[in-house]
């Protein structure tokens, strides 16, 4: 991740979570219990989730591996870490680790972990396809990987609707909710370049990946990915 970005995402920690809930309606919270419930992860399993931001996504693994897994979570913004620190506290949650670190070089052993995570985080990694790698070098062997991330929707209608939304009305609400009108101008912009569908899977099977499926959401305008080591 870019210093730029790195400083942008610090900007807007605080209000993060407000503006997902907004911008998405809500739906990015059923997305990222959809993509747990894909990786089938079993009590007591060790789950590493990169690009943690504020731990949405790490709160609903280290639910399903109970209090007798555990869950590693690493970004590289002190400031979303620190809520979701705060937050992790809040709910209770005794089995996550937060750790500052960067999705392309990640500070855990080879081989230790069951199952591997990041919620719309990948497209924001300077080398998405050496984040891929990392995730595959952390897994057991038979370890699973699971990546939710935005592409483009491709239904006649909503397409046209979306990039609307996207492209005029989300910066506005966007940059009310947080004071940074352009850290939404920037987000789904990224969205449109990013490689999605096939060509992710594609990424994944270079990193090493096997048995790599998608599960499309809303048409396209986000996917699941799993894979397995």
């Amino acid at each position: 991740m870019s210093q730029s970005v790195q400083e942008m995402f610090s900007r807007i920690a605080g209000r993060y979570d407000l503006a997902n809930d907004v911008l998405s309606f809500g739906v990015h919270r059923l997305w990222r219990k959809r993509l747990i419930r894909l990786l089938k992860l079993q009590k007591g399993a060790k789950v590493l989730d990169l690009c943690c931001g504020t731990g949405d996504l790490a709160f609903v693994s280290a639910q399903a591996v109970s209090d007798s897994g555990r869950v590693v979570a690493i970004d590289f913004v002190p400031e979303m870490l620190e809520h979701a620190n705060s937050k992790s506290t809040q709910r209770g949650f005794k089995n996550i680790d937060f750790i500052q670190g960067d999705a392309m070089n990640v500070p855990v052993a080879n081989g230790i972990f069951d199952a591997c995570t990041v919620g719309f985080g990948i497209r924001n990694v300077d080398d998405p396809l050496t984040c891929l790698k990392e995730m595959h070098r952390s897994l057991k062997r038979d370890g699973v990987v699971g990546v939710l991330e935005f592409g483009q929707p491709t239904l006649p209608g909503f397409k046209q609707i979306y990039r609307f939304y996207s492209d005029k009305i989300m910066p506005i609400i966007g940059g009310i909710l947080t004071g940074d009108k352009s850290a939404y101008t920037y987000l789904p912009e990224t969205s449109k370049q990013f490689v999605a569908g096939q060509e992710f899977l594609g990424l994944m099977q270079n990193a090493g990946f096997n048995e790599v499926k998608l599960y499309p959401l809303l048409s396209g305008l986000a996917y699941c990915y799993i894979g397995k080591k």
